[in-house]
């Protein structure tokens, strides 16, 4: 990596959102390897969230451009990039997307300016304050008259939800003091720690990178099972990375997370447990019981995925693979059909519950493979919607079997994650697009409903969100068929890992 420059790095408000994100990626996009970055799908759907919400605001009225346009008086300007520098001199930047005119008085008349934010999610956060704070701080140099609220937009099922915020002293003595911290720590030889909540590395561009780093110091966060607030409790019991915790006798431990709160207690054993699983790459079994006696008799599955676009509350693709048993008796995917059920919000759960019922009421034997809570939480909600009966509703939550919590009950594996991309991958099997996720699936999602799109570019789109839904089934199914292989082997106590379909 070239030598940091002793010339101050200029601040900015995308490096200060980055910074409070994680102080580690503030630095890396700094003096990072960039090719070390891969992309992720949370940025273009910042991007895309932005679009819609400014399309929204500029309803009324076409945006102008530049400071010529304040000074004539625009109702909302965009194009700007705010120059000046920190109280302890440091050089700051912001490129606030829209600011907006409001009544008051500046240096170019009887009115003044606003800076105004597009965000997504549903609170308002400390990034959000900050961010309208700087934009707010230099353009009231720049307008000659102190900036005194911001205002966040959000896009809230097609209507746009307006929050002012107030640029209060306190806000700014906040923003002045992150900058200085940020300004330390990206001039910094060396890159700060981990974050202590990694669970956020998923949306991140570093992650990959990261992930290296903290697999080969033994980061507690790897122990699955353990979040920021339970590292926290094992630093401060003087445990430090995987291998300690490994070593560390449960029933001690115990009896030191009793002092954090009784429902620690419990966990102790299942933490160290998981510890030793990973440290040796072995995998271990919990339960000798069946781990899918559903699956015995059956003739055949169906396997339960579903794909979301959380900010508008909508699951717009229920997808079911059915597999069915073959000439040989076995339950066997490569023969297995695909439904894929789009379900767009406009049509209701009315219409999605006719739709889903009578797929899965062609087999009313079969049972219904999931991973996770995602998929019980949604059909559940729809059928209660339309008025399911008690009977209608046990019958369906008996055909339906949560894969994940299977896992979970039967075995420990050396994994950092329990999630289906964790272990579905870990047990071989590869999704047909590389890097494919919800957030990706979402996104594309989002592209299809775009009006101005031909329709063979509609089509493809429509196609890899079909692929990767398929997909999620297939790597579902692939986890449920090890657990019943290894049904098939249970007199093993211990197994050691060598990645299973390698």
């Amino acid at each position: 990596m070239d030598e940091i420059s002793l010339q101050k790095n200029v601040l900015t408000d995308r490096l200060l959102r980055s910074w409070v994100k994680c102080r580690r990626k503030s630095w890396l996009d700094i003096n990072g390897d960039k090719s070390q970055k891969t992309w992720v799908a949370h940025r273009a759907l910042e991007l895309d969230n932005q679009q819609k919400s400014l399309a929204l605001l500029f309803l009324t009225e076409k945006p102008e451009r530049g400071l010529e346009a304040c000074a004539r008086g625009a109702k909302n300007v965009v194009g700007l990039r705010l120059k000046g520098e920190t109280p302890q001199g440091n050089p700051l930047e912001a490129h606030p997307p829209v600011l907006q005119r409001i009544e008051g008085s500046s240096k170019w008349g009887k009115f003044e300016y606003r800076p105004v934010l597009p965000r997504q999610g549903r609170r308002i956060t400390r990034e959000h304050r900050l961010v309208l704070a700087i934009s707010g701080f230099l353009l009231g140099q720049i307008q000659s008259k102190d900036v005194k609220e911001g205002m966040a937009i959000n896009l809230n099922r097609k209507e746009l939800q307006r929050n002012k915020i107030i640029l209060k002293s306190s806000l700014l003595n906040q923003l002045f003091e992150s900058l200085e911290k940020l300004s330390l720590d990206i001039n910094k030889p060396t890159p700060p720690p981990l974050t202590t909540d990694r669970r956020k590395c998923t949306l991140c561009s570093w992650r990959s990178f990261c992930n290296i780093e903290a697999a080969a110091t033994g980061h507690l966060s790897e122990v699955s099972g353990v979040g920021s607030r339970r590292r926290q409790m094992l630093l401060e019991l003087g445990i430090s990375n995987l291998s300690e915790l490994a070593e560390t006798d449960p029933q001690e431990l115990s009896l030191k997370l009793e002092s954090f709160g009784n429902q620690h207690v419990k966990v102790a054993s299942e933490l160290v447990a998981q510890a030793k699983a990973q440290k040796a790459k072995k995998i271990e079994r919990l339960s000798s019981s069946s781990s899918i006696p559903e699956l015995v008799k059956a003739e055949g599955v169906l396997v339960y995925d579903i794909e979301s676009d959380p900010d508008a509350r909508e699951d717009f693709l229920h997808g079911f693979l059915e597999v069915h048993r073959n000439l040989n008796g076995d339950l066997d995917p490569e023969g297995a059909t695909y439904h894929p059920l789009l379900l767009a919000k406009k049509q209701g759960k009315k219409i999605a519950w006719e739709k889903i019922n009578s797929l899965i009421m062609r087999h009313p034997d079969w049972p219904i493979l999931h991973y996770g809570d995602t998929e019980l939480l949604a059909i559940n909600s729809i059928a209660k919607h339309n008025h399911a009966s008690k009977i209608e509703l046990d019958l369906l939550h008996k055909r339906l079997v949560d894969i994940h919590k299977r896992v979970r009950r039967k075995w420990l594996l050396p994994l950092n994650s329990y999630t289906l991309k964790t272990v579905a991958a870990w047990l071989g099997f590869r999704w047909s697009k590389d890097g494919a996720d919800g957030a990706r699936a979402l996104l594309w999602w989002r592209q299809w409903k775009n009006l101005s799109l031909i329709k063979r570019e509609k089509s493809y789109i429509l196609e890899w969100i079909f692929e990767y839904n398929k997909d999620d089934c297939l790597a579902t199914w692939t986890v449920a068929e090890w657990l019943l292989e290894m049904d098939r082997h249970s007199n093993q106590k211990t197994i050691k890992y060598d990645n299973p379909k390698k």
